[in-house]
């Protein structure tokens, strides 16, 4: 794979972000949406991005090509939540295990090093051995399971959750 540009994510990108997330809801169960987005439903999200610090959005590019996106999110909607975030990474399928994911986690746990954040999590649906790998290189540590909590394609599927403080010793 050719140099990865991992930047802030531009208006420019939100087709390709649309597209690599309805590939996830459309083919896998790695997310529990149902129904794949337009490009205008996903706009909110988007915008999200925008309004606080703790919460980025940066695009991997390759060839001027976006492969894969990673955002920081807000956990949950009550104030006290506030300075813990949720992660998340996803890679064009052809893009899964070449270090697209690792570039972008770096760029953005780094962008984010200076705000006030306690604790990032992560939910992963299981089975899902690439993403669980990710996530323990970049230090989260699996704090449990919710079984049985999302039903998609006719069966349901167990969410391990991870976690870390923002800043961490190696």
């Amino acid at each position: 794979m050719s140099t990865i540009i991992v930047r802030p994510a531009e208006q420019t990108d939100i087709a390709a972000l649309t597209e690599i997330y309805n590939h996830y809801v459309v083919h896998t169960p790695i997310t529990f949406d149902l129904d794949p987005f337009t490009v205008e439903e996903r706009q909110p999200w988007f915008d999200s991005h925008r309004t606080d610090p703790r919460h980025r959005l940066f695009a991997a590019v390759v060839e001027g090509d976006v492969v894969g996106y990673a955002s920081t999110s807000r956990f949950r909607p009550k104030a006290a939540y506030d300075t813990t975030v949720e992660a998340s990474v996803y890679c064009r399928p052809a893009a899964v295990g070449r270090g697209v994911g690792r570039a972008l986690y770096e760029t953005l746990f780094g962008a984010i090093a200076g705000e006030d954040i306690h604790r990032i999590v992560a939910g992963v649906t299981m089975p899902n051995a690439a993403s669980v790998t990710l996530h323990e290189r970049f230090g989260f540590q699996r704090i449990g399971t919710f079984s049985s909590n999302g039903r998609k394609f006719g069966r349901y599927w167990d969410v391990a959750w991870f976690e870390r403080p923002l800043t961490r010793t190696v």
